[in-house]
């Protein structure tokens, strides 16, 4: 784990979104087995996912980039954070206007695609930045960053789903399902390794760019991760996120 830990940032963001990938695409795999998943399953993986992700936003993100701002920590953590979230919030309006143009059930499919590449792009910076902030020797604990890792990994297991299983039911081949579901995950390495490079190269930007990560894995949360989790019922879905949460907590106090 240490010999990991001393390769350049943006090889270790690299290969942390590999991993990511590779649980898209394993996703999307099932379309290969089944016709539709169980949602209550569904829910809790995305429950957990959520609880990763919301302590992974404090202890991988905001904390460091709290001990990284100096004097004016707070403006640039304001702003960055605001800036991350806003940047979801204007992204799932558009794609929301998108929904309301597409009247076929194809198009709607492409719409989703859209959409689920879209939100993979913020997350892939979070990593990217996570591990381009550890390299740097800062205060990014090894463990934080892995853990950020493996909660968008875990959330990116039932993306692949969502994008297969109703590309699969518009009549597109299983296999066909199967490559657009993996490929919705490649963004996230192309992000998590711009992120790393920046952060690598230009230190100044790195406690903007941690806040902003931050904002945007929020924002991510909120309108996506809960909302979906819950329609299973609140009961499983609160289970879930606390448990994610505490598994990060623990985690990061135990090995940080």
């Amino acid at each position: 784990m240490q010999s990991f830990f001393e390769l350049p940032g943006w090889v270790q963001a690299l290969i942390a979104t590999t991993f990511t990938w590779l649980l898209t695409a394993a996703g999307a795999t099932l379309v290969f087995i089944y016709k539709k998943v169980g949602r209550g399953a569904f829910c809790f993986m995305m429950s957990c996912a959520a609880g990763i992700m919301l302590a992974s936003t404090f202890f991988s993100l905001l904390l460091p980039a709290l001990e990284y701002g100096g004097d004016f920590s707070y403006l640039i953590l304001t702003s960055g954070f605001a800036c991350g979230g806003l940047l979801i919030i204007v992204t799932d309006i558009l794609i929301g206007k998108l929904h309301a143009f597409s009247d076929g059930r194809k198009r709607k499919c492409a719409v989703m695609v859209i959409a689920v590449t879209a939100h993979n792009v913020p997350e892939g910076l979070a990593i990217g930045v996570a591990f381009g902030a550890l390299s740097l020797g800062g205060t990014v604990e090894g463990v934080a960053a892995l853990m950020l890792a493996v909660g968008i990994g875990i959330q990116n297991f039932p993306e692949g789903m969502c994008v297969a299983f109703p590309l699969r039911a518009n009549g597109m081949s299983r296999f066909g399902s199967f490559m657009v579901g993996q490929l919705s995950g490649v963004v996230e390495i192309i992000a998590a390794v711009l992120g790393a490079l920046a952060v690598s190269l230009v230190n100044n930007i790195l406690p903007f760019a941690l806040s902003f990560s931050a904002g945007a894995m929020l924002a991510v949360v909120c309108s996506e991760l809960i909302p979906e989790s819950f329609q299973s019922g609140k009961t499983r879905a609160t289970l879930g996120v606390i448990f994610g949460f505490v598994l990060m907590m623990a985690l990061d106090i135990a090995f940080g």
